[in-house]
């Protein structure tokens, strides 16, 4: 553009103060959402220097909670292309339509939805793009994922919520969901040809209906490079925030890690996979993979879930109890006092639903009750960080989904813990992208975990945080990715022998240099006509 059409001055003027005061400016957070996807589409090396400078106050706009909020209103907020839509009005021609991506050969990452399950929000249908797009930005952030290599995906099925196909300005296709075989022959088209048209790309699914999720991971991930975050991502966090907790716990109480129990409120795709993560710490404390699944207990909308029950869904069916031949057990306080959990974990969707009574019960069973409501967002969240303090009197040991902000309960400040998937996919995708990893195993993903617990620092251990802090997102990612690099070559699924040659301290060097940073945003001056 020519300098005549910038104002005389405007070269001596700090454009990205300017761009963060028109942020601020904003009163409500998808106003703020709105002005910051206009701001990547004219500038994006300008929204991406401000992103990895204001992580703390960008994220919650760009991802959960804000971006539910987008997904809901995206038919109404559209503006411009963004991602890529998959119809299935495109079945038999998917090869053709993913070789339109402008950027075919810089394609390393893709984050894939249906729409069917968007955070707690439930179906969304096409509208669940913005959860695409704003999980990469998280890469990008938390790992320096270069933006050109990613690209964001919606597969357009139809949608069964009612309000979509009934509105005029809906974007998304107007049927019904697929199911059965019409599905599964969708799907294997899709993932054949993403091979084919990216065929050095690691694809993560997010947000599929619970018994999808399931399906397609375990449908795929031996054959593609493929990982779910909802099941393994999630898992994986929890997994590490978990460790760190029972630590404190244990340190109040002397009960060793062996004797822990979980219960875990809420039976999804997310729910199940934690639950399965979450067997390593036992199993890594010295217990057998069967007394292991003893310790976990599992909870859905009909209470305790047993495996006498009848019509159980096939993913249910992994932790039911065959140890309780009482009647169902439907309240939560009856279980806490029956089971005597030393962790409550809540991923239901359900506001609320750790109530006064449920929060002391746990607070009575235990010196530090370990207590993570992780349903996104705030709005669905179990228990407010506030009311968790209060009701347990300081003792809870507490992580959420969604941020909550810090807090002082007699004379001594509280920092809540976040389990935040970001402190982990980043790193997972980062190291299976530079290792050129065939899959992603289980047991990377349980080493990114490891990783992630062993990064405190000494201060954030004297805090008693359970994870580390945001703002040092791209040293945690580095050191999640070296685990995930290091688990693939011990498995033999790495496909660059150059970096087996490198030592420990080079190869994570390597990983921060292979991390994409804006360019210099010094604006130069000109000389005006």
């Amino acid at each position: 553009m020519s300098p005549a059409r910038f104002p005389p001055h405007f070269a001596s003027t700090d454009h990205r103060q300017r761009s963060l005061l028109q942020l601020r400016s904003k009163q409500i957070a998808l106003e703020k959402y709105i002005y910051l996807n206009g701001l990547k589409e004219r500038d994006s090396h300008l929204f991406y220097d401000i992103l990895l400078e204001n992580m703390q106050e960008m994220i919650p706009i760009l991802y959960t909670p804000t971006v539910g909020e987008a997904c809901v209103n995206y038919s109404h907020i559209w503006r411009r292309p963004e991602g890529l839509y998959v119809s299935i009005h495109d079945k038999g021609r998917i090869r053709d339509v993913l070789a339109t991506w402008p950027n075919l050969s810089d394609g390393r990452i893709a984050v894939v939805t249906d729409g069917s399950r968007i955070l707690g929000l439930g179906d969304l249908g096409a509208n669940g793009l913005p959860i695409s797009i704003g999980k990469l930005d998280l890469y990008i952030a938390g790992a320096g994922i270069k933006p050109s290599s990613t690209v964001p995906i919606c597969l357009d099925l139809g949608t069964n919520t009612q309000r979509y196909l009934d509105d005029p300005l809906y974007i998304g296709v107007r049927r019904p969901r697929p199911t059965g075989p019409e599905m599964d022959e969708f799907m294997d088209e899709f993932m054949e040809a993403m091979k084919e048209v990216f065929p050095t790309l690691l694809v993560q699914f997010e947000d599929f209906s619970t018994d999808n999720a399931f399906k397609y991971l375990d449908r795929y991930r031996h054959q593609y490079r493929v990982f779910n975050d909802d099941i393994q991502g999630t898992g994986s966090v929890i997994l590490s925030g978990f460790t760190n907790a029972a630590r404190l716990a244990s340190a109040a109480s002397g009960l060793a890690p062996s004797d822990h129990k979980i219960l875990f409120f809420g039976a999804g795709s997310a729910g199940i996979g934690v639950a399965k993560q979450l067997l390593s710490f036992f199993t890594m404390s010295g217990l057998s993979p069967e007394e292991a699944r003893s310790k976990i207990y599992t909870v859905d909308s009909k209470g305790l879930i047993t495996a006498d029950r009848k019509g159980l869904q096939e993913h249910k069916k992994f932790f039911a109890r065959t140890d309780y031949n009482g009647p169902p057990m439907t309240d939560l306080v009856d279980i806490i006092n029956y089971v005597k959990p030393t962790a409550l974990l809540g991923l239901s969707t359900i506001k609320g639903a750790f109530s006064e009574q449920v929060v002391k019960a746990m607070s009575g069973l235990n010196e530090r009750p370990i207590i993570f409501p992780l349903s996104n967002p705030v709005s669905l969240c179990e228990l407010d960080y506030p009311d968790a303090i209060e009701w347990s009197d300081g003792k809870v040991i507490f992580a959420s989904g969604s941020p909550y902000e810090p807090l002082s309960y007699g004379g001594v400040m509280h920092e809540p813990g976040q389990g935040n998937n970001m402190y982990i996919f980043p790193g997972i995708g980062l190291g299976s992208i530079l290792s050129r990893t065939c899959h992603v195993s289980d047991t990377m993903v349980e080493q990114a975990a490891i990783a992630l617990a062993s990064s405190l620092t000494e201060e954030e251990k004297a805090a008693e945080l359970v994870y580390p802090r945001l703002e040092r997102i791209r040293d945690i990612s580095a050191q999640v990715a070296f685990a995930v690099i290091r688990q693939a070559q011990n498995e033999k699924l790495d496909d660059n022998a150059y970096l087996r040659t490198l030592p420990d301290a080079d190869l994570l060097g390597l990983i921060h240099d292979k991390m994409w940073q804006p360019p210099s945003l010094q604006l130069q001056s000109f000389t005006r006509l």
